[in-house]
């Protein structure tokens, strides 16, 4: 079998890297002209965080897949970074960091001196936190090039510079996963802008993604090493792929100084804008047209759930198998279960 693959952010390289292990000869196709370009997944967040996301609002559906893939990324992905998620609340939002802990399902209540413990810096600003263990992050920076290194040892070839219909038609099966641009045929697929900055703080050292319930704007903090945080993340219904806003970037720096003052003289790297495919339901969706297999709408969920959707696209397509998320051979959409 030969599987062509359209998109190189993180489902089409995780689904590339899957078949080929199983001894699918892969070729991937990517319309930008480098790995990362006009890419969601290259300013991606990178949290593995299925407990929070069940409590901010996500499906059990997405809970459940992000659990499975937690495991394969720990099991195939050395830059895995453990140390779980620490959930912060000013002192007047304490009945809404109690919410989020019922929504999740779980999570370590901290006091002051177990804040303290997790991070230093934090515990003078907040008496109360919930800790989720589990929960892992890893680099989107890093991880891209990884995957595209371990396909091309396993025999796949990547073409940059190269639209969906550049080249000679495929042979054999084909994985779309182009995001928002697959559009031309998932019509139903919308867009939702997400901004991001990344600064440089050598006054503040924080260990773990850390998620501020703020009234304003829920903001997580992730670091990355050296310094370097992200700091996101809006949520814009909208298409538009423009530079970051001045009143998004002023709502992410001023809720990053509420958490820790030391923000205020981080230094900008960067500012960068994207847009996520989400279906209506804000649900993941392999849908299946004769020798074409669309994998799409992950949202904001990408790293949490492309290897367990990778699994499944690779068993349909090596044994057929039936899945619930499949759209049956009459069209009929269904949902993940």
């Amino acid at each position: 079998m030969r599987v062509t693959i359209l998109g190189a952010g993180v489902a089409g390289l995780y689904c590339g890297v899957e078949l080929a292990q199983r001894g699918i000869a892969v070729e991937l196709r990517e319309r930008s002209d480098r790995l990362g370009a006009d890419s969601c997944s290259w300013c991606a967040g990178g949290m593995l965080s299925p407990w929070c996301e069940l409590a901010d609002g996500a499906e059990p559906l997405i809970a459940r897949l992000g659990r499975e893939s937690m495991a394969l990324w720990r099991e195939r992905h050395a830059g895995v970074r453990e140390g779980g998620t620490l959930v912060l609340a000013a002192a007047r939002d304490s009945a809404e960091l109690r919410r989020f802990a019922e929504r999740a399902g779980g999570g370590q209540s901290c006091n002051r001196e177990q804040i303290a413990a997790l991070e230093p810096e934090l515990a003078e600003r907040f008496e109360r936190a919930i800790y989720f263990p589990e929960e892992t992050h890893l680099d989107p920076r890093q991880v891209l090039p990884a995957l595209a290194e371990r396909l091309l040892q396993l025999g796949g070839r990547i073409h940059f510079g190269i639209g969906a219909n550049a080249m000679p038609a495929a042979t054999g099966r084909i994985v779309d996963c182009r995001g928002l641009a697959a559009r031309d045929v998932l019509p139903d697929l919308r867009g939702v802008r997400g901004e991001m900055l990344l600064v440089r703080s050598q006054e503040l050292h924080i260990s773990r993604p850390v998620r501020l319930l703020h009234p304003r704007a829920p903001l997580y903090v992730v670091p990355r090493g050296e310094g370097v945080y992200l700091i996101g993340a809006t949520m814009i219904e909208s298409d538009d792929n423009g530079p970051v806003t001045v009143r998004s970037a002023l709502e992410l720096l001023s809720v990053a100084y509420a958490l820790h003052p030391a923000f205020g003289q981080a230094r900008i790297l960067e500012m960068s804008a994207q847009v996520r495919p989400a279906f209506p339901d804000n649900l993941p969706h392999i849908r299946r047209r004769g020798d074409h297999l669309y994998l799409n709408g992950l949202y904001r969920h990408g790293f949490l759930l492309a290897p367990a959707l990778a699994v499944r696209v690779a068993e349909v397509l090596l044994h057929d198998r039936h899945y619930p998320e499949l759209i049956d051979e009459d069209h009929r959409e269904r949902r993940l279960a």
